[in-house]
């Protein structure tokens, strides 16, 4: 017998969001399918039965997999099936993963697993808010314990109006692309791609958003009433405050003297885990009362140095390092640091340190993309690097991770709306961000090294970028929000809130939130924090590069534009690409040719591109009566001889026109491979070209020319006319 199918909806801004579940999947912990027109997204919850022993941290895992079949498309692959994750399924999984991590409970141990698939793609609407929402309502009719749900939308802002849930079409036009999600009383995350939007227009539209999702909490509630599993019992892991305060009895004020002297990461890092191996030591060795493990006394002994770390910040407003509030670590740029590559820009902000370095490239090099979103090329590409030397460690290098990936995704968003058009700058850019040592905010340094690098190259950006990274500490109705954060207070704070923009407004935004009510005044002031520190380190970058160079570096390859008929591009490319490979040979130039006749030459010498321009008017050209050619000799016959004036287009020169005397046979004045200079003197209904050589010789005009070749307008072939009138001379001719 079927089962039955739960079904509940939410109407956000006119459009219907549909999630089902009870017919698929019976054995996952939680199935549901979300669907807004005609995409939809299949979810699933699921977890083991016990927790991991001894386990730090909670295992949950989030992967979202990008089926070809969801479009009506084959993969391109070999095996003609999905292989490895692209890059935007990567961001989608990293997408839902932030928001539903961390509401589940801070004692759950025991490993989760959320997976999401693609079911269908209509081309119109987007994957990746119909992705969380999917995983939310999974988790919310599972049998997981979870806080949820959460509710995601997208927020656009077109013709001065912001808008929920654009399409892709509606996109394009957007100044803003802002995905969000959040709970009923808080946002939780926040991913944005800006186009120097003010700061203002942010905090509106993260209202706007927030009231929005409102009705898909709704839903998802619905559904978990018709359809929900009762959650099951978990064996929670919770160091007791007893032995939190005895820990906090022992060192926090061994902690407090560290603090107080402050020191390089690494020095201050040894110094704190000295202090918890001399308490492990001391408690295990020394007759300490039984049950009580090493995991028991590291993780009070966190809780104690997470307390001091906030009260000194909220009480005294001092931050690890001795900082105020608002205060920038110190700044230190270079450019130009790599001789060879296009460009290259070095940031450096107290111990975090990033060197981007730049490549141009031909249009042909833009990223074909082979997914199921609309956009096909990517011709502005960043890729972000985390080295283990960074934080002085030691482990293997395989795959880029997850979270290089997002990093290098951030910074991309930072600097296409600055980005100049293809139609002014024809380059494909690869931007590569080393992060060469760490300790916080290497994102937002590599947008600094970037805008760095860009300059450095003479791209002619619109504005340079800079990005800035903040923090929050809340406890209870005290706040306090940390300009320029370092990891610890990352690690052991309530937000992450990256800002990167110019000076007219923000271009990227990415906000996670560990805690719940955050205010409108709260994000308003941090964004305030924000925009100052971001024209701070502005002024510094732009100490070093002022402005982008005139002119690209001696190793960038120039790229120049001609225009071609697009009827032409059959003859320029040539059989197999015959032609066009030629063309690159003899010029050294690379050649890309777009489908409105556009084509690109890129080459390092100005003798290059002279001679691509020469051999591309050569292909297009339109052959004209009077126009003169020097071209080579390809065949001779008894009446004449054919003579190559433009690639595989070919005249006749009749031997009456060869010379200004009487010639008795073609090869007493040419040969096949002599080069020649003739005048187009007449083209016939069927293509065929007429030419003479004595138009050149005499200086005829074309005028004359034509006159004098008058006999030869009659439509007959060369060779029955030279049969019939085998006397034929030009009326000036004299014999000697």
């Amino acid at each position: 017998m079927k089962p039955a199918l739960y079904k509940t909806t939410a109407t956000i801004h006119q459009k219907t969001i549909t999630f089902e579940t009870g017919q698929l999947a019976f054995q996952a912990g939680g199935a549901v399918t979300a669907t807004i027109g005609g995409t939809m997204v299949f979810g699933t919850a699921t977890m083991a039965s016990l927790s991991k022993e001894e386990s730090d941290f909670f295992p949950l895992t989030v992967d979202y997999e990008e089926r070809m079949y969801a479009g009506g498309r084959i993969p391109g692959s070999f095996f003609r099936r999905e292989g490895r994750p692209s890059t935007e399924a990567i961001l989608i999984a990293r997408l839902c993963d932030r928001p539903i991590r961390p509401l589940f409970p801070k004692d759950f141990f025991n490993e989760v697993q959320v997976l999401l698939y693609s079911f269908s793609v209509d081309d119109e609407n987007p994957l990746d808010i119909l992705a969380v929402n999917a995983a939310s309502a999974a988790l919310m009719i599972s049998d997981i314990p979870w806080g949820g749900p959460v509710g995601a939308v997208r927020v656009g802002l077109i013709d001065g109006q912001l808008v929920i849930n654009p399409t892709y079409k509606e996109m394009k036009q957007s100044a803003l692309d802002l995905r969000m999600a959040g709970t009923r009383d808080a946002i939780l995350m926040v991913e944005c791609g800006a186009d120097q939007v003010k700061e203002v227009t942010i905090v509106e539209a993260l209202e706007f958003g927030h009231q929005a999702l409102q009705g898909l909490i709704d839903a998802q509630e619905e559904l978990a009433q018709l359809a929900g599993k009762p959650k099951r019992t978990y064996v929670p892991y919770q160091v007791s405050e007893e032995l939190i305060k005895r820990v906090e009895d022992k060192v926090s004020m061994k902690i407090e003297e560290i603090l107080a002297n402050p020191q390089p990461k690494a020095s201050t890092n040894e110094a704190i885990q000295t202090l918890e191996d001399q308490l492990c030591e001391e408690w295990l060795n020394e007759g300490a009362e039984e049950g009580l493990t090493k995991r028991d006394i590291t993780n009070a002994f966190a809780e104690v140095y997470k307390k001091v770390v906030r009260s000194r910040i909220i009480e005294k407003g001092i931050r690890p390092d001795g900082r105020g509030l608002k205060d920038i670590r110190p700044i230190w740029c270079d450019v130009n640091y790599s001789p060879r590559a296009h460009g290259s820009g070095l940031f450096t902000r107290g111990e975090t340190q990033v060197l981007t370095l730049a490549t141009l490239g031909t249009p042909r090099e833009a990223q074909e993309l082979d997914g199921l979103a609309p956009q096909e090329v990517k011709r502005y590409i960043h890729h972000y690097n985390f080295t283990p030397f960074s934080t002085g460690e030691v482990y293997p290098v395989g795959r880029t991770p997850r979270r290089s990936i997002g990093h290098g995704a951030l910074a991309e968003r930072a600097l296409v709306p600055v980005i100049p058009p293809e139609s002014e700058f024809p380059y494909t850019m690869r931007l590569v961000s080393e992060v060469l040592s760490s300790n916080g905010s290497t994102s937002m340094a590599s947008v600094c090294a970037s805008t760095l690098a860009l300059m450095d190259t003479g791209v002619p950006i619109k504005a340079p970028v800079a990005g800035i990274a903040m923090g929050l500490i809340m406890e209870g109705n005290r706040y306090a929000i940390l300009t320029d954060i370092q990891g610890v207070e990352d690690h052991l704070g309530d937000m992450d809130f990256k800002v990167a923009g110019t000076v007219h407004g923000i271009t990227a935004l990415q906000m996670d939130i560990k805690v719940k009510g955050l205010s409108k005044e709260i994000m308003s002031q941090a964004l305030e924090q924000a925009r100052e520190a971001r024209f701070l380190i502005l002024d510094e970058m732009l100490k070093v590069m002022p402005e982008p160079r005139p002119e690209l570096k001696p190793f960038v390859p120039r790229i120049f534009t001609v225009k071609i008929p697009v009827d032409k591009i059959g003859s320029v490319i040539g059989p197999g690409g015959k032609n066009i490979r030629a063309i690159q040979e003899e010029s050294g130039a690379t050649l890309d040719i777009s489908e409105d006749g556009t084509v690109y030459i890129a080459t390092s010498n100005k003798e290059g591109e002279m001679i691509a321009r020469e051999r591309l008017a050569a292909y297009t050209e339109t052959v004209r009566v009077g126009q003169i050619y020097t071209g080579k000799v390809v065949r001779t016959t008894s009446f004449g001889a054919f003579v190559e004036i433009l690639p595989k287009q070919d005249g006749m020169v009749h031997i009456s026109q060869l010379d200004s005397e009487r010639v008795r046979t073609v090869e007493d004045v040419v040969r096949v491979g002599d080069e020649i200079t003739v005048m187009v003197t007449g083209i016939e209904a069927d293509g065929k070209i007429r030419l003479s050589r004595q138009a050149v010789l005499e200086g005829w005009t074309a005028e004359e020319a034509i006159q004098r070749d008058k006999p030869m307008s009659k439509g007959k072939d060369y060779q029955s006319h030279q049969k019939e009138k085998p006397n034929h001379r030009p009326a000036n001719f004299q014999k000697k």
